[in-house]
């Protein structure tokens, strides 16, 4: 009973698309979906905006424009298919002083190279027809873009992927302590049990980086955690975002900035900031965590970034703890809100591969070994793209394993 052709750990948006890429490609395979939380989607995919990105700030051939421009257009069709709550709405990148204009003509061509469709420059006068209260010398407009639920996307394809294989399980509340290489498969040690599975997929978010070293690969890199905070816009003054608002990215630090969203629940969020977190999964201000702060701190890469984004990174937790300078930062595209207009909100965390040199941006990276496959970083925009990178895998696990 506890033996399964493929297991699949992490109940994330990346591990369900998997799962449910492989059960249909795969549909004879009995699979074995492990998430170590009572529900899936408990961290990442549950706490980060809930954007469908349009892949438009990524560099051209790369796997995130790539998989984010697929994964974007299958991420629809699945949520009007299986009627999860969705809205492609569109959004406005703002350049909201003269000095912003060349990096939003940068974004722009950006933008044509990795064939996003629909997208226009606009004047100042346009962008309030879109946004009456947003003001800016000019903007994106990027139709394609939009909103998903996409814990409810999560769940929907798990539920799909069972419907295809009735033998195929998925098993919550239940960490994977350890990985044992057995014959010609690998013993997979839980909380709970033991599993046993010829072949391993591994979608581990914030912990990618453990669970793959406990699985013998090799690896330089270490993941470390940022935290971003959201308020939300009080009723009152919902009306003055529309759908999503976004700043032209600084291009020095590696984050989009703070940012307008409407949620698919009508809910207007304002953010998220980026700051360190001395907890992988702790999404409290003041949450620490012992290890998780020694295994970061030792590492080189996380005080290469240090030093890179000093001013960044200081005025990152001045905002974390300030409501003033928080609204300081949204009034720099919606001059019109107040203190009154925001109340503070929830938060997520982003794991980021960083490289030994402190550079956060890299590409998606998956990793196969003779027996196993690893995604090992799938930041943002990996949940636009989940499908993309479901098929990314199956395809690799096509290839290796047959």
């Amino acid at each position: 009973m506890n033996n399964y052709d493929v297991i699949i750990v992490g109940g994330g948006i990346v591990g369900a698309a998997t799962f449910y890429k492989m059960q249909k490609r795969f549909p004879d395979k009995k699979l074995l979906l492990i998430e170590k939380m009572p529900s899936l989607a408990s961290h990442q995919t549950g706490h980060n905006s809930g954007v469908i990105h349009s892949g438009l700030y990524y560099k051209p051939g790369s796997l995130k424009a790539e998989n984010c421009v697929k994964g974007r257009h299958e991420l629809v069709a699945f949520a009007k298919e299986y009627n999860v709550p969705h809205d492609v709405c569109g959004k406005v990148v703002v350049a909201a002083t003269h000095q912003e204009l060349p990096s939003l003509h940068k974004i722009h061509s950006l933008g044509i190279e990795n064939k996003i469709e629909g997208i226009e420059l606009i004047n100042g006068d346009k962008l309030r027809e879109i946004e009456p209260e947003c003001r800016g010398e000019a903007a994106l407009w990027v139709p394609c873009t939009g909103i998903i639920d996409f814990v409810d996307a999560t769940k929907k394809m798990v539920e799909v992927a069972l419907s295809i294989q009735p033998l195929s399980s998925v098993h919550l509340s239940e960490e994977v302590i350890d990985f044992i290489q057995k014959g010609e498969g690998t013993s997979v040690m839980t909380s709970k049990s033991t599993y046993f599975a010829k072949h391993l997929i591994v979608c581990g978010g914030l912990q990618a980086d453990r669970l793959a070293r406990k699985d013998g690969v090799k690896l330089k890199e270490k993941v470390v955690g940022f935290r971003g905070d959201y308020y939300e816009l009080n009723d009152d003054a919902k009306h003055k975002v529309r759908n999503l608002i976004y700043p032209v990215p600084n291009p020095d630090f590696p984050f989009l900035g703070v940012h307008f969203t409407r949620m698919t629940n009508g809910e207007i969020e304002c953010g998220p900031n980026a700051v360190f977190t001395f907890k992988r999964e702790g999404y409290g201000k003041t949450d620490f965590d012992l290890a998780d702060t020694i295994d970061a701190l030792s590492y080189a890469g996380t005080w290469k970034l240090f030093f890179n984004n000093m001013k960044f990174g200081i005025n990152e937790y001045r905002r974390a703890f300030s409501k003033r300078l928080f609204l300081k930062t949204l009034q720099h595209l919606v001059p019109s809100l107040t203190m009154d207009d925001l109340r503070s909100g929830r938060s997520g965390v982003r794991a980021m591969l960083l490289n030994t040199d402190g550079d956060t941006r890299d590409d998606f990276r998956i990793e196969t070994t003779d027996r196993s496959i690893h995604v090992l970083n799938a930041p943002s925009p990996a949940a636009t793209a989940s499908l993309a990178i479901g098929d990314y895998v199956a395809e690799e696990y096509t290839r290796k394993f047959g």
